[in-house]
């Protein structure tokens, strides 16, 4: 009767049912999966050519910036002001990055190492570099470690694990981005958030030095223009 109630009294009915949600399941699980790989390819090809640029930014960089002034249509001291506002954009946006994803491995590695769990400053450090993976991030370790701790019977420490991640080093980037990238931009906190959200959400991984540095740039150049006007001509 009870099997009747719940209508699983047909076992092969049942064996169906079970089988179409592990397929989906397992989907889903192959599905992300895909995702995850391709969001890690393209952070390995995108640190592949900056570190490429980087070496030639570095070796030419001079040369380069003066051939900028060189170019510009702009007076010597206004090409010097955009020159030194992108150099603090792209100071400020990348500290800033690396600083939040060290601050997220160090609060996770802490957390596994207060809860027993082995290797726990491996799993801070797999979780600092995930961090800086947008789509990713920490939860790509801290997430089936909680996952595997409530299936084994660790509750407690589950629940703890999953409350920590949740809480603290889910939010750490959306606290902390805004005031570290803000203080060396000199952009207030809504405009660092905005623009570094649109930015990944327009062109990827490149939108989190890229979007703060166009508003900078175009807040800079405003900036210049809307002195020109008021001084006496």
């Amino acid at each position: 009767r009870a099997l009747a109630a719940l209508d699983l009294g047909d076992m092969a009915q049942l064996q169906t049912r079970l089988t179409s949600f592990l397929l989906e399941f397992s989907q889903t699980l192959a599905n992300r999966a895909i995702i995850i790989g391709q969001n890690t390819a393209q952070f390995v090809i995108s640190l592949g050519v900056m570190l490429y640029l980087l070496f030639f930014l570095f070796r030419d960089g001079v040369a380069l910036a003066a051939s900028i002034r060189k170019a510009s249509p702009l007076g010597a001291h206004e090409t010097d002001q955009l020159l030194e506002k992108f150099t603090s954009v792209v100071k400020a946006t990348v500290k800033g990055n690396v600083t939040i994803a060290a601050i997220q491995g160090a609060i996770g590695g802490v957390t596994f190492g207060m809860l027993g769990i082995q290797a726990a400053l491996l799993w801070g450090v797999l979780m600092a570099v995930l961090s800086l993976l947008p789509a990713v991030g920490a939860g790509l370790v801290w997430v089936p470690a909680a996952a595997y701790l409530l299936l084994t019977g660790a509750y407690l420490k589950g629940a703890i694990l999953l409350a920590i991640g949740t809480l603290v080093i889910s939010t750490v980037d959306n606290v902390l981005r805004p005031a570290l990238v803000g203080k060396g931009t000199m952009l207030p906190d809504y405009a660092v958030l905005i623009s570094t959200v649109g930015g990944l959400s327009l062109i990827g991984m490149n939108g989190f030095v890229l979007g703060p540095l166009i508003v900078a740039l175009f807040v800079a150049a405003w900036s210049l223009f809307s002195d020109d006007k008021m001084q006496p001509s």
